[in-house]
């Protein structure tokens, strides 16, 4: 590139035929001369305090990670990113993350996104927020309770007739007692009560492993779900839930837990399935379940589906 034509794109970058308020150039709002539609254009990774209140009635704030989206007509250049930020955070001050949060924003994105009044409303919008959510979780047996912590994402879409579609996600940390492990460790301490064999001291124990299920579902907006209802979902679909605090009551509680629902990762996702078929207000679900296995080196995976 010679001197000549650096000189001339400085030139047609200072002539343009837009500006803003302010007199500054606005190339934003230029007309696009290649006609191509974008599904997604938008801002991640948006740091922002997010408000709920719990169904215990509790007020809580806590740290999100906002990623906001919209679709950019073929004929337009580009969109205003600073309205994205500027419509969140006039939404999230003072107010709590609930159904009407997610009205609200998508359909301010809707209006406040277009470059002029007489345009048509934004084709798609949607909003993405991160966050891990804690809840009091009491001990088994004891009065003890701790914090549990659930990553969460919470994404609502909005289409070109202002219909609201949410997406639920989030993981839940539970533990997996393997039942062939189980059967053949009580297979030999019969076997060594019945003189059968004099290996080891008589006592042995099935292997168990941290495991995690990450579930995602789909509803209307219109028949909320909220957070606490699906971790209830997965509580009763998997009730080895990992605990934060524990005495010596509860961990022999969970000792006995785990014993009655020994499952492989077949188990548990079929498991899943009965418990979120069974809800109406899901349209959709997905999940994968995880054991991270204390025998082998590798883990055991599977992956389920509403079907």
């Amino acid at each position: 590139m010679n001197i000549e034509t650096l000189n001339n794109n400085a030139e047609s970058v200072m002539r343009c035929g837009t500006q803003d308020s302010t007199g500054l150039n606005d190339f934003q709002k230029l007309p696009n001369q290649h006609g191509t539609a974008i599904p997604k254009v938008g801002i991640e990774r948006f740091r922002v305090p997010l408000s709920f209140i719990h169904e215990n009635g509790e007020h809580m704030t806590h740290d999100g990670v906002a990623s906001m989206f919209c679709y950019l007509a073929g004929s337009k250049t580009g969109v205003n990113m600073s309205r994205f930020v500027g419509i969140l955070q006039e939404e999230v001050s003072g107010k709590v993350i609930d159904k009407n949060f997610f009205k609200d924003i998508l359909n301010r994105y809707r209006m406040e996104l277009r470059d002029y009044d007489h345009e048509d409303p934004i084709k798609q919008t949607s909003i993405k927020l991160r966050f891990n959510y804690p809840l009091k979780q009491k001990s088994l047996k004891s009065e003890n309770w701790g914090w549990q912590y659930y990553q969460v994402e919470l994404e609502g879409t909005c289409d070109q007739f202002g219909n609201i579609l949410m997406h639920l996600t989030t993981h839940f940390e539970y533990s997996s007692t393997c039942p062939c492990s189980l059967s053949m460790a009580k297979q030999y301490e019969k076997d060594f009560r019945d003189g059968n064999t004099d290996e080891g001291s008589g006592i042995a124990s099935a292997h168990s492993q941290r495991s995690l299920c990450i579930c995602k579902i789909t509803y209307n907006l219109e028949n909320n779900i909220s957070i606490e209802e699906l971790i209830n979902l997965l509580r009763i679909a998997l009730p080895t839930e990992t605990q934060p605090m524990v005495k010596r009551l509860d961990e022999q509680a969970f000792a006995i837990l785990n014993a009655d629902n020994p499952m492989f990762v077949e188990h548990a996702s079929r498991r899943l399935s009965h418990v979120l078929n069974l809800e109406e207000k899901i349209l959709d679900w997905e999940a994968s379940v995880e054991h991270f296995e204390s025998l082998h080196s590798h883990n055991a995976v599977a992956y389920i589906r509403k079907q």
